[in-house]
């Protein structure tokens, strides 16, 4: 897929330019865009609207051909909603169904000429990050595993925004975002929705050291022995009843100053979560290999601001192994040892996830981070709390912190891939409290969300750290079962607001 831009200039008519498609927009009330209007020489879209075969309802098309005056083959009108308040959700809607009329259509090439400046408080730079992500998403594929692959579809390959000269640079400097993000995405999908046989500790390793030669960053995997010489029993407590090994991954790109501290995203690696001895129920079950999505996120994430060449230095943290049950699985109440001497009675061997995170978040402090971010499908009852529109976020309540959950909360929204800030206090610690050991792993039904990041929350005392629950917008069930590629925009976000912060 590619996009470009066409800029237009006092010279330049868009009814002139060749092209297979163009599409713009119509409003509810009958208007139409000022591009719409520029291709309503005679008359032929305006009549399209009286005629009723399109209402301007936000998402709405209707495909014409040989429209009289216009040089392109044919013109997509598409709905845009009310004209004097064009919304972020509407925008979003209008660009879907582009992808979606794209996707299938007789042309190698179009041109989108939406008011990219017309939505209400956003600028034409987020306009075009939008088109761009809905555009590469319905064009996602994932059939690299089928014996009989469906045919590809054959659609538009090349994409231009019709932007004025004058804002042409802005709009390559958006194109080029989008487009690394949208890589980063197609990448966490891809790990997401590998089967755990084929996407193992080792295989996530593998993909690190192919991204590493591929953008010149700097790679270092640590094995079960290293893991035991830096005293993890936390970490390798969790891979016991497993024939794979576990692999600690970490991923430097060193593209800021060289005092400056780095920011580090941490990924919860589960490849396979059967629950272990605690052993989840059947149905769904094989759902289980998502739960490495925070590890997929942040690797996504590496790729697309390596891409960018972003200048900020990122070091990406993925514990990963898989959780099983066996005769050597670790058994609910026994008591492990974490990195930081810290012991901790395992309850509930299927609460897992922060026994993995919560040595690599005390690994971490070697670096003297700038802040760290750690991405987990961790609970079920972040669901149950937000459903599957926001991931959680959590974080303590103090200056640094919560400008830390502030700068999260602006680039989800940002890039809409939104979070909600969720609490941590010390009264639900209560909840953790264990009489043979410092802390349970559980702490009970009650506030489940908020127990486990309390829990993550006693490794993080000499750093800003914040984390992020993605249990619920990492992946979808049913018929469109898949990886959502969630939070690779809002990570990416982030990382470039700081890298402009810092420049």
């Amino acid at each position: 897929m590619d996009f470009s831009i066409k800029a237009l200039d006092a010279k330049s008519t868009i009814a002139s330019i060749k092209s297979g498609c163009i599409a713009v927009a119509v409003f509810e009330n009958k208007n139409l865009s000022s591009a719409a209007q520029a291709l309503n020489l005679k008359g032929d879209i305006s009549a399209a609207l009286k005629s009723g075969d399109i209402t301007g309802k936000a998402g709405s098309t209707l495909l014409l051909r040989g429209v009289n005056g216009v040089a392109a083959e044919r013109v997509l009108l598409v709905g845009l909603g009310k004209e004097d308040a064009v919304s972020e959700k509407d925008f979003s809607s209008a660009a879907q169904a582009v992808a979606r009329t794209f996707s299938s259509l007789g042309a190698s090439d179009a041109i989108v000429a939406l008011p990219i400046d017309a939505v209400a408080g956003r600028d034409p730079a987020w306009a075009i990050r939008c088109t761009i992500l809905n555009v590469r998403d319905a064009a996602y594929r994932f059939d690299s595993l089928k014996s009989k692959k469906e045919p590809a579809p054959v659609g538009v390959k090349k994409i231009a925004f019709a932007v004025a000269s004058t804002s042409a640079n802005l709009a390559k400097e958006a194109i080029t975002q989008a487009v690394a993000v949208a890589n980063g995405i197609d990448l966490t999908k891809d790990l997401g929705n590998l089967p755990a046989n084929v996407c193992t500790p080792t295989y996530l390793a593998n993909t690190a050291k192919s991204m590493g030669k591929e953008f010149k960053l700097q790679v270092e995997v640590l094995d079960r022995k290293q893991l035991q010489a830096l005293k993890m029993g936390s970490f390798l407590s969790v891979t016991n009843g497993s024939v794979e090994p576990p692999k600690f991954i970490v991923i430097k790109h060193l593209g800021g100053k060289a005092k400056d501290a780095p920011t580090v995203l941490v990924g919860k690696g589960i490849t396979f979560d059967s629950g272990g001895i605690s052993l989840k129920p059947g149905a769904a079950m094989d759902e289980m290999k998502y739960d490495m999505g925070g590890a997929a996120s942040v690797l996504g994430t590496m790729r697309a601001i390596a891409e960018l060449k972003l200048k900020l230095n990122v070091i990406v943290v993925v514990p990963t192994c898989e959780n099983m049950p066996s005769g050597s699985a670790t058994k609910p109440g026994d008591i492990v040892t974490s990195m930081s001497g810290q012991t901790i009675e395992v309850l509930n061997t299927d609460a897992e996830g922060r026994l993995v995170l919560c040595d690599a978040l005390t690994y971490v402090e070697r670096f003297k981070p700038a802040a760290v971010v750690d991405v987990a499908t961790l609970t079920g009852a972040c669901i149950t709390a937000l459903g599957h529109h926001n991931s959680g976020l959590f974080t303590r309540s103090d200056d640094a912190h919560d400008a830390l959950a502030n700068e999260l909360l602006a680039a989800g929204k940002a890039a809409g891939d939104t979070a909600w800030r969720m609490p941590i206090e010390d009264s639900y610690q209560e909840q953790l409290k264990s009489n043979f050991a410092d802390m349970a792993n559980i702490g009970g039904p009650a506030g489940g969300a908020v127990t486990a990041a309390c829990f993550l929350e006693r490794y993080t005392k000499k750093y800003t750290w914040a984390h992020l629950d993605i249990a619920g917008t990492a992946w979808k069930s049913g018929a469109a079962k898949g990886s959502t590629g969630r939070p690779v925009p809002l990570l990416t976000s982030f990382l470039i607001q700081r890298a402009q912060a810092a420049n």
